[in-house]
């Protein structure tokens, strides 16, 4: 039996639309947050605050490296989608979902090689305390070793999105929570596995969602998939290449920033790395909310620039941008209300939460300096453009941050001047998003499709 669980974007009220299709996004990403977190929770209370380190200090920031490379990759495979569902072209969208799965299965492999290969080296690089560094290691190797189901999921998930479906990948993220919380208390508490039971329970976790998220798919009427059609249409992932790329340089050139970043703050001591990684799960709530947001958005964007609808897709970015800096100024709030409880639940250790808690409240202040560069970005995205996007953060996030890294910081050695390095890079490039939107030219992709 056939089923479709679809939100056209391309007609109905914008904002009631784009937040019918957001919600299930971030709830999904909210549960994904949650075992993520969980993960932390469980091995700083149970093992200790160097364990914690271990799984969420350096090798959080090395996970985001490469994952982040293929989910920028992948999201050109999205927009790709998008567009043949949009425009209602039914043999190319079946031939761009099995050239996705095969992109998934392609990457993953030589991402899992990469992971292994370059584990220990990485590690070294960023400065990795010698009392954490056995345990992240191992962390890695594990969690590399699993990765081709990661892959699979992201980007079944994302064909999913594309064509209007944003409530299953919700569910199956929901299941592969509550798997995985028994399975982290199972594996680092009952076991005493520590923090190589972390990343089993994930690797575990995100094989199930894998196998369920390719069940859906070919049950799904938008489209016909079937794992024996898998192959790469040439064409086809020239184009989700072109599209993807920028945005996977993109994800991996910020993450590169944060491994200097990271690379300073492992210079400050055990405490502070163990309050960065918590700060990290904490501030991640907020995170997960604007880029699900933006995937949404990118998604409203490219449904209407495959059915032509370019003052629709103008109307979404401005309602958009107003809701989404509420919502930024929220957390500032609610964060700072509820941070002394939520570092409690990570570790008992009174200079662990005083250390998290100060850098909680100075980044906070700046949330919504980043706002604009989510909104603009998703919906330019969605209209085929990534390239020049790439370039704005390249120059605003990445090269401005690594610039004040290796000035700001060596004048006055301070985690604040550390964390200040994201408000001025995020006020910088925000600045420069708003000029290129309003420039449109990233409409000139109009004729490409």
């Amino acid at each position: 039996m056939s089923v479709s669980k679809s939100v056209d974007l391309t007609r109905g009220p914008i904002l009631r639309g784009i937040l019918r299709f957001f919600i299930p996004i971030m709830l999904g990403t909210f549960f994904q947050q949650i075992y993520n977190t969980v993960d932390a929770i469980v091995v700083g209370r149970f093992v200790g605050k160097e364990a914690l380190a271990a799984a969420g200090g350096g090798t959080a920031v090395y996970v985001n490296l490469l994952v982040g490379f293929f989910t920028g990759l992948a999201s050109g495979s999205s927009i790709i989608v998008s567009h043949f569902y949009g425009a209602s072209r039914k043999k190319e969208l079946d031939n761009a979902v099995h050239t996705a799965i095969w992109i998934s299965l392609f990457m993953g492999a030589l991402m899992t090689a990469a992971g292994l290969l370059s584990a220990s080296f990485a590690l070294k690089i960023i400065g990795t305390p010698d009392t954490i560094f056995s345990a992240s290691l191992s962390y890695l190797r594990i969690y590399f070793a699993g990765i081709i189901p990661m892959f699979v999921y992201n980007m079944g998930s994302g064909i999913l999105r594309a064509t209007g479906d944003s409530k299953s990948p919700l569910i199956i993220l929901i299941i592969g929570a509550l798997i995985n919380v028994a399975l982290d208390l199972l594996f680092v508490y009952t076991l005493a596995l520590g923090v190589r039971g972390a990343a089993l329970a994930t690797v575990i976790c995100e094989t199930l969602c894998s196998v369920m998220v390719l069940l859906r798919m070919r049950r799904d009427k938008n489209f016909t998939f079937c794992i024996r059609r898998i192959r790469a249409t040439p064409h086809i992932m020239r184009k989700m290449i072109r599209l993807g790329l920028p945005s996977g340089v993109q994800s991996s050139l910020y993450t590169v920033s944060n491994l200097l970043i990271q690379s300073n703050i492992n210079s400050f001591g055990t405490d502070i790395i163990a309050a960065w990684a918590a700060y990290g799960r904490i501030d991640g709530f907020y995170w997960m909310t604007v880029n699900s947001f933006g995937q949404a958005l990118t998604t409203f964007s490219g449904q209407n620039f495959g059915a032509g609808n370019i003052d629709r897709i103008k109307r979404g970015n401005s309602k958009s941008l107003v809701l989404m800096i509420f919502t930024a100024l929220f957390f500032a709030v609610i964060l700072n209300i509820t941070g002394q409880h939520l570092y409690a639940l990570f570790t008992a250790d009174a200079a662990v939460i005083s250390e998290g808690m100060a850098m909680l409240r100075y980044l906070s202040l700046f949330y919504v300096l980043y706002i604009p560069i989510e909104v603009f970005s998703g919906t330019v995205h969605g209209a085929g453009d990534t390239f020049r996007p790439m370039i704005i953060t390249m120059l605003g996030v990445c090269l401005l941050r690594i610039v004040w890294l290796f000035s700001a910081v060596p004048l006055y050695r301070s985690v604040v001047t550390v964390m200040s390095c994201y408000p001025v890079t995020w006020g910088v490039t925000s600045l420069v998003f708003v000029v290129y939107y309003h420039s449109g030219k990233w409409l000139v992709h109009k004729q490409d499709d």
